[in-house]
């Protein structure tokens, strides 16, 4: 009998497993073949899958997801969340994603290895802090010498921005420990101890304080204005055969970031929808998490002016070359294109509030 139950129990498991990754699969991109059935109206609608991981630089991506999910007209485009950052990459070059939201100087070492796909747009400017315990006595960045302080990945801008400071500290390599540690775990890593100090992007930030264990040192666009840390990334394919697919995607991240940028000053109720939807039907989080990072200091991060700034990148590429992340310098085209960038004068938002916010809110 206990046999029996065993058995049985490991079959449970493993169907489950294989559920899972079935259910958490992306369709392959196939060009020309809509991935959505033919409703009774007869209009087709395609059906387009973007990455994001659930963080406040992807935020437009939800946005624009849970938009178009309750239109009825244009492409369907589908947020698919990932937890890290390597399976988010290795999901790219297999291209069981064709899209995807990602830190720039990763992007740039896909190019640089040969994984054809370029960056269209940002996720957002700012958005990151350097966290310190609570109670620390630390008030600048020179208190960071001799500390251990945690980095989302060594391909991200929170690293380069250590090092870019470090240099202008007059600090040499080793002066400050840094540990790649993933995103989620910097605020408990703080709290324990294990690390001195994290920089990393919203809403980790954001948690060590309201958890009442962390203060913000600084914000990263103090240190380096309009702080950039992740963009849009797609497979050169499909800026290739679907332009037209690119350029209704880009203006709907655009469109999102516009909308997120356009009340901030009059209450940031586009900010408090978005943290509702975002929060409980995407991120997993609670809304008020990300109410906090979006609304208590509305310029703590910016949706607006995300067409890739070539100075920025140039300078970003100088660094990470410089620091051995990259094994040569590319020119700015090889990697990012800049022709899908909409002008932002040209965009009105279609909507005020977020479809069902009201109804989600109640959940």
């Amino acid at each position: 009998m206990k046999l029996k139950l065993l058995i049985a129990a490991v079959v449970i498991i493993a169907g489950l497993f294989f559920a899972n990754r079935w259910l958490s699969a992306k369709k392959e991109y196939i060009a020309n073949v809509p991935a959505a059935a033919t409703p009774a109206g007869g209009t087709v609608r395609e059906k387009f899958t973007v990455g994001f991981l659930p963080v406040t630089c992807h935020l437009t991506c939800p946005v624009t997801s849970w938009v178009t999910e309750h239109s009825d007209k244009g492409t369907q485009f589908e947020a698919q969340k990932f937890q890290d950052l390597p399976s988010m990459k290795e999901a790219l070059i297999a291209r069981q994603i064709d899209a995807t939201f990602m830190i720039t100087p990763l992007a740039m070492k896909l190019v640089a290895d040969g994984v054809p796909v370029k960056i269209v747009y940002l996720g957002h400017r700012d958005g990151s802090a350097i966290i310190v315990p609570v109670d620390s006595p630390m008030k600048d960045f020179a208190d960071l010498k001799g500390k251990v302080v945690a980095i989302p990945s060594r391909f991200s801008n929170q690293n380069l921005l250590m090092h870019r400071m470090m240099k202008k500290y007059g600090m040499k390599e080793g002066d400050i420990t840094l540990k790649e540690l993933p995103p989620p775990e910097h605020p408990t890593a703080l709290a324990n101890k294990v690390i001195d100090a994290f920089i990393i992007g919203e809403p980790h930030a954001a948690k060590a304080e309201m958890d009442g264990t962390g203060r913000v040192l600084y914000q990263c666009g103090e240190l380096w204005p309009e702080f950039i840390s992740c963009g849009l990334v797609v497979r050169q394919e499909v800026i290739d055969q679907r332009r037209p697919l690119v350029e209704e995607l880009v203006r709907g991240i655009a469109t999102s970031g516009k909308w997120l940028d356009q009340d901030k000053d009059k209450g940031a109720q586009h900010r408090k929808d978005a943290a509702i939807v975002v929060g409980k039907m995407y991120y997993n989080q609670k809304p008020e998490l990300l109410d906090f990072v979006l609304t208590k200091d509305v310029e703590r991060v910016k949706y607006t002016g995300l067409e890739p700034p070539r100075d920025r990148f140039d300078e970003i590429m100088d660094l990470a070359v410089e620091m051995d992340i990259l094994p040569r310098r590319m020119e700015f085209e090889e990697y990012c294109d800049t022709s899908f960038a909409p002008d932002l004068e040209t965009i009105v938002p279609p909507f005020e509030h977020l479809p069902d916010v009201d109804e989600v809110a109640r959940w």
